[in-house]
């Protein structure tokens, strides 16, 4: 008995609306690019824009562009842990596990995610506001215990600051603790020079 291919047409539908829609944006990020393939990195990430993730359908997209096999997009979309490959909650919680952060109380946040949200990592509130994501460095160790929500930064988290994050982004779907991008550590002695 053959298989049904209907998904595999309704992917090919999604895919075209991503190249419709933005079509302006996809040709300025091939135009930086000589060698074209040098262009995957920012496509996915404009699919993940478009959708809160890269779907299957964007990634075949895009490997058309580039001229390249879907598992060659795969395998790059599987391994930088920026790129999503399923659906994350409005509000996309990550916390490094790597070892510094890890010993400046990462373990600790994740604590608080579970105990307040009840989720652990790689899973979403049944409200889908929240998904929580254990991953690897995010270039502010010094400003630990720290947790990027989707693309903001909060950094020197306390259990008071943390749980005004959630409250504020529940409620006004921002923060105003954000730090941006990330802190620059503070010397000890400076610290208590100004104090």
């Amino acid at each position: 008995m053959r298989a049904i291919e209907a998904p595999a047409s309704h992917g090919h539908r999604e895919s075209e609306m991503l190249k419709e829609k933005y079509q302006k944006e996809i040709d300025e990020i091939l135009s930086r690019y000589p060698v074209k393939r040098s262009a995957l990195i920012p496509l996915l990430y404009l699919a993940q824009q478009d959708e809160g993730f890269v779907s299957e359908a964007a990634m075949k997209e895009i490997a058309g562009l580039l001229r390249l096999t879907p598992p060659q997009v795969y395998e790059t979309a599987t391994f930088y842990t920026m790129l999503n490959l399923k659906r994350v909650g409005k509000f996309h919680l990550q916390v490094c596990k790597s070892l510094m952060c890890a010993l400046a109380g990462s373990d600790t946040v994740i604590g608080w995610v579970k105990t307040k949200l009840r989720i652990g990592p790689g899973e979403t509130t049944a409200d889908g506001l929240f998904t929580l994501s254990a991953v690897e460095c995010l270039a502010a160790c010094g400003t630990a215990p720290m947790m990027q929500v989707n693309e903001d930064y909060y950094e020197r988290l306390t259990e008071e600051k943390f749980d005004r994050v959630l409250a504020d982004l529940k409620k006004d779907g921002i923060c105003s603790l954000k730090t941006g991008p990330f802190m620059w550590p503070e010397l000890a002695n400076a610290v208590k020079r100004e104090a």
